[in-house]
């Protein structure tokens, strides 16, 4: 199955977006000679458990919820039956097909040796894998994260679920307590509330969704709260078992030390992620880490041990697979390519998949008046009901929010919350990345009508100064911090 251990000419550490890097490797030198080592399965975390299969869950409750919102349509249905594991079976299998097609193209590949193992560097240059010593003069760590699971007392006795294992639930659970406040928790809890389960977020910061901008978390929390309970400001300090649920969640009030207990049939952490790089021992290697243990990179994505580079998850800057990729293109063009080129964090898109959905890019309100002042600050706004399609969906607790720099027009800022959030976004993103990241290009063209891109459309044509915007929130009723 390919190459001897030994020498190689590059090994690659992850299969998820350094796999077209192996590809492009083999472009410039098919008889190179390449160790691909994964220690789970191929594809990477987006694949086997974040993006791809979550998403694929969330498409099934978002039928749900449109099938529940019918009748304000005029459309009389009834949902007879949840199938959840019917639902969990074609996630598993979608990712399946895919998975299965990477692992049988990395056996096929002559030039390639892929070792499904864990791999650790013991010296510069040089790793351990499987019983054997193999080098490269090149090596490129995609090596992904983990769940970060917090010591709370009684939590590992009582059981409990994170991202990756939820994804091998069989049965639906009567209630579930999902213990964290941030992008995960909102999109799982979104998903298990449509399919029928008792929902309870924990959040240990005062705001929902932590790093949105509060108007635009609040306006999430209000439409999340009608199907689930959102606790903000709470820290967990214990999980005892027993109870309505089988387990009780016992977690504080941070403003007034009031204790609340919340019983559920399953638990799920998701309070962050951590790096994998106590596996994989980079110290050894001579390559550098952060207080933290994510790999230390410089503008061109490489460690501090040349011709060693690390993208994606590993160097903890941003984990989104589109981030991911954006590097995985930068380690190309440097290490490949031999076309010397920086990274550019500028202006990065995310999004949330909850109902509404979200989606921001670029700065917040608070760092943009932080950067340049208030008075040099205008804020954009357009509700979604304002505009003809949105009407037409009784699209509440969705509107746009566009910073934009009073006197150059440059969009600072974008943060929508609504149906399709994350593909209206792309046309602010797509200005902002441009030769002219101004309104110009957006008002200049043309909008159909009626579609939600004039949501986008009427926030840059709607500029108002940053205290006018928030007496516009208050008389919209989208005022509130996302207290929950």
């Amino acid at each position: 199955m390919g190459s001897a251990a030994g020498r190689f000419d590059a090994i690659f550490i992850g299969t998820g977006s350094g796999l077209e890097l192996v590809n492009a490797f083999l472009g410039k030198d098919p008889k190179a000679k390449i160790a691909v080592i994964d220690k789970d399965d191929p594809g990477g975390i987006c694949l086997n458990r974040g993006c791809i299969p979550s998403k694929i869950l969330l498409y099934s409750a978002e039928v749900a919820l449109l099938a529940q919102r019918a009748g304000r349509f005029g459309i009389g249905l009834e949902i007879r039956k949840i199938d959840f594991p019917f639902i969990m079976d074609r996630m598993r299998r979608m990712v399946g097909a895919d998975r299965e097609a990477i692992r049988a193209g990395l056996s096929s590949v002559q030039n390639v040796r892929y070792y499904r193992d864990t791999a650790e560097f013991i010296a510069p240059y040089t790793l351990a894998v499987a019983g054997k010593t193999i080098t490269a003069p090149q090596i490129f760590l995609c090596t992904g994260s983990r769940p970060g699971i917090p010591h709370i007392t009684g939590l590992e006795t009582a059981g409990y679920l994170t991202s990756d294992t939820l994804l091998g639930l069989a049965r639906l659970p009567v209630s579930l307590a999902i213990i964290g406040g941030g992008y995960i928790a909102a999109e799982y809890g979104h998903f298990f509330a449509a399919m029928g389960s008792a929902v309870t977020i924990i959040g240990r910061n005062p705001q929902f969704l932590p790093g949105m901008e509060p108007e635009i978390a609040a306006a999430a929390a209000r439409e999340l709260e009608s199907r689930l309970t959102i606790l903000t400001n709470h820290e967990v300090s214990r999980v005892e078992t027993g109870g309505k649920g089988g387990k009780t969640i016992v977690a504080v009030n941070r403003a007034d030390g009031r204790e609340v207990e919340v019983p559920a049939e399953e638990i799920v952490v998701a309070t962050g992620r951590v790096p994998n790089s106590d596996i994989l021992r980079p110290e050894r290697g001579g390559i550098a880490t952060d207080q933290d243990g994510w790999i230390v990179v410089n503008e061109f994505m490489e460690t501090s041990s040349p011709g060693v580079w690390a993208f994606g998850d590993a160097d903890g800057k941003h984990l989104f697979k589109h981030v991911a990729n954006r590097e995985a293109l930068v380690v190309y063009l440097n290490a490949i390519a031999g076309k010397k080129t920086a990274i550019d964090y500028g202006v990065v898109p995310r999004a949330v998949f909850t109902s509404p959905e979200i989606a921001c890019a670029g700065l917040g309100e608070a760092e943009a008046v932080a950067r340049y002042g208030k008075e040099e600050i205008f804020i954009g706004f357009a509700d979604y009901r304002d505009t003809a399609k949105g009407s037409a969906m009784e699209a509440g607790n969705a509107f746009a929010k566009i910073i934009v720099g009073a006197k150059t027009g440059e969009i600072l800022g974008a943060h929508i919350a609504g149906p399709d959030a994350a593909v209206l976004i792309q046309e602010l993103v797509t200005v902002m990345n441009s030769g002219d990241p101004t309104i110009i290009p957006v008002t200049r063209a043309m909008h159909i009508h009626p579609a939600l891109s004039e949501v986008v459309q009427a926030a840059v044509k709607t500029l108002m100064p940053v205290e006018h915007y928030h007496h516009v929130l208050e008389e919209r009723g989208y005022g509130g911090g996302g207290q929950g």
